[in-house]
């Protein structure tokens, strides 16, 4: 499929010492490539939490704070739906050009959201962003899956593992941060959120174009482009998607969301017999869920999704309403989880180099997922951030072990002229599990909450502080208000806030069970894994053994 330009690359060749076993690239100049497809693939997963801690800020100061969710809505619609369809278009005609178009309507977005005038603006620049989002994490991914053989390749996305972990703690950080400026160089502080995607990306581009050196595939035969299907895509999600963001607010039962259900529904049928009519040259190829290994690893990574994210998006909102941290604070105390998932990711990474087994990692990995899990669904408003932080450790040792596992099993399970289509298949199938989940969990975290708040305060009713604050008729629209605005929590008695942390804390408690029952779901699915076999060469060398190519052009 791609194949590599010995000069362009310094010429190395098979066998000596430093270089892959397919000889193509050298340890030192796979390094400087990662450089390069790290900067474009931080992008991405920083942007996904340096929004959220800022959002309010920034509905604020555009007026629009009814429809601020719709700035998120419209990023993850594009980002998801295009994540396929990068897959399948690298496989035809080379990822190197559309990596680097990815990241440059990607920066081409971020200048847009930057220059924002209302919330309306700034939700049609961030679905650009989407559009180029899309491309950032497959194509990188399946980048690697062409420079070094699977074995080896788990040396190198265990970094990448490492740094979508590190994301999920500066994100916060820079978000809150920026938000909390009101000027920068004489620019609005929360408008840096978006610019400082800028030069990280141009230099993501600069660097990737000279270090970066793949031969365009030339397809055989007649390139059929799968349009029915991208479009029905595009029919299926984006209705399933909107509800999952705005459900809450309009009503899991109401004539819009009942309307997206069944649209959605007739965008999936048309979505199969659009794959099935294509074959081989589908967005998401039907061959794929006659492998066994796939189709165990799609089916993980959908559950396995619902776990993360849940988790990575409720912890830091455990922090702040029940800890009373600050968004950036928060974005500080899940640092074991962070440090537990690059541990996991890179230790993992370097014992499935040296011995070429995979199987046992994800297995392992969703076990203590729900050990984690379970030990969070435990904790109430009085319970050490010590014990929050050991478990959130293991939390993030059991998600290393299942991310990098599961998608080396994916690409080693399919031909190697599919694996754009494999890496993409797998990520999106997460992202889906990833975003659906977290729409059911929160809905369940505040569909409870107002109830056992109730509860906990009849429980302490006989304090007087708590007594004499239910006397207060006002009193019952500011428990009311704290779902919208959890800050008012800090603006009361402890003795009367208490009982507010503890109906939330309760809530989350089953939103944590909830998902270790997730976890446990991906525990028995992975145990009907079979063992794959990492293949010993790199995609781009097995594609040219295949077809009795040489090893690149002179």
């Amino acid at each position: 499929m791609t194949t590599t330009d010995p000069k362009a690359t310094g010429g190395a060749a098979a066998g000596p010492a430093g270089t892959t076993e397919s000889g193509d690239y050298s340890h030192t100049q796979i390094l400087a490539i990662l450089a390069g497809l790290m900067m474009g693939m931080f992008l991405g997963a920083l942007d996904q939490t340096i929004v959220s801690t800022s959002i309010r800020t920034i509905a604020d100061d555009l007026n629009g704070l009814s429809i601020q969710a719709w700035a998120t809505t419209a990023y993850l619609i594009t980002a998801t739906i295009t994540t396929p369809i990068y897959g399948k278009l690298g496989d035809l005609y080379g990822r190197k050009k559309l990596f680097l178009f990815s990241i440059s309507v990607f920066i081409a977005g971020s200048a847009l959201c930057s220059f924002a005038g209302s919330m309306t603006q700034l939700a049609m620049f961030r679905a650009l962003q989407g559009l180029g989002a899309g491309g950032l994490f497959t194509l990188v991914l399946a980048i690697i899956g062409d420079l070094v053989s699977p074995r080896e390749r788990a040396r190198y996305t265990g970094y990448f593992m490492a740094m979508f972990g590190t994301s999920s703690v500066l994100g916060p950080l820079i978000g809150g941060f920026f938000a909390g400026q009101d000027s920068i160089l004489g620019v609005t502080g929360w408008r840096w959120v978006f610019l400082v995607n800028v030069p990280i990306g141009l230099a993501a581009l600069v660097v990737v174009t000279r270090t970066l050196h793949l031969q365009t595939p030339k397809p055989v035969g007649k390139v059929r482009i799968d349009w029915w299907g991208a479009l029905s895509l595009v029919v299926a999600l984006v209705p399933v998607l909107t509800v999952a963001e705005q459900g809450r607010e309009w009503g899991w039962t109401s004539g819009r969301s009942l309307t997206c259900y069944v649209v959605g529904a007739l965008g999936l049928v048309a979505f199969v017999l659009a794959e099935r009519a294509m074959g081989d040259a589908a967005l998401i190829p039907p061959k794929l869920f006659k492998i066994r290994a796939a189709v165990v690893t799609i089916a993980a990574s959908v559950v396995v999704g619902v776990a993360m994210f849940g988790g990575i998006m409720l912890l830091p909102l455990y922090m702040q309403i029940v800890h009373g941290a600050s968004p950036t604070e928060s974005g500080l105390l899940t640092l074991p989880m962070v440090g537990g998932l690059m541990i996991a990711s890179i230790g993992s990474g370097r014992i499935i180099s040296r011995t070429g087994q995979v199987r046992v990692f994800p297995i392992i990995g969703s076990s203590m997922v729900v050990v984690a899990l379970v030990a969070l669904s435990f904790t109430t408003a009085d319970t050490s951030l010590l014990w929050v932080m050991l478990a959130m450790f293991v939390l993030g040792l059991g998600l290393g072990q299942c991310m990098q596992p599961l998608l080396l099993t994916m690409q080693s399970a399919v031909p190697p002229s599919d694996i754009g289509v494999a890496t993409s298949s797998a990520t999106f199938f997460r992202q889906m599990g990833g975003t659906l989940g977290v729409a059911v969990l929160l809905s369940v975290l505040f569909g409870t909450v107002g109830a056992n708040i109730s509860t906990a305060f009849a429980d302490e009713a006989d304090n007087p502080e708590v007594a004499t604050a239910l006397r207060d008729p006002s009193f019952q629209d500011t428990i009311a208000g704290v779902q919208d605005d959890s800050s008012v929590i800090e603006t009361l008695d402890p003795a009367v806030a208490h009982p507010i942390k503890v109906g939330f804390a309760e809530s989350m408690d089953t939103v944590f069970l909830i998902a270790a029952g997730a976890g446990v779901l991906a525990f028995l699915i992975l145990l009907m894994m079979p063992k794959v076999e990492l293949r010993a060469t790199s995609a781009a060398a097995a594609v040219r053994s295949e077809s009795g190519a040489g090893p690149g052009p002179a």
